[in-house]
């Protein structure tokens, strides 16, 4: 089970982008995660008319490695930590390490 995921709030804690906030997009891999607005770079892109790509020079957020991001958590308005927790119907659930409130209930 993974502590960040698709849709989650995330605080850069480490890099260029220290202090920036935003949603998951999406996981690349196993370690690294795509943050809406964060860690942006210009690509050169070639036109594709199949997939209906202009070409040019876009700018587009890269990955980042999961270690320096962290969870938001709105009740602190800080970064958090994650911890698992399997409640009493047996379903294991994410909760925020400072004040014990379970994620996304």
């Amino acid at each position: 089970m993974e502590k960040i995921r698709k849709g989650d709030d995330v605080l850069v804690i480490a890099g260029k982008d220290k202090g920036r906030r935003g949603a998951v997009l999406r996981r690349t891999d196993a370690e690294h995660v795509l943050v809406e607005g964060v860690n942006r770079a210009k690509k050169h892109v070639k036109p594709n008319p199949v997939k209906g790509v202009a070409g040019g020079i876009v700018e587009m957020e890269m990955p980042l490695h999961i270690s320096n991001v962290a969870i938001y958590n709105p009740a602190t308005r800080k970064a958090d930590r994650i911890g698992f927790k399997t409640l009493e119907d047996n379903t294991k659930v994410r909760f925020f390490k400072s004040n014990g409130e379970v994620l996304g209930a």
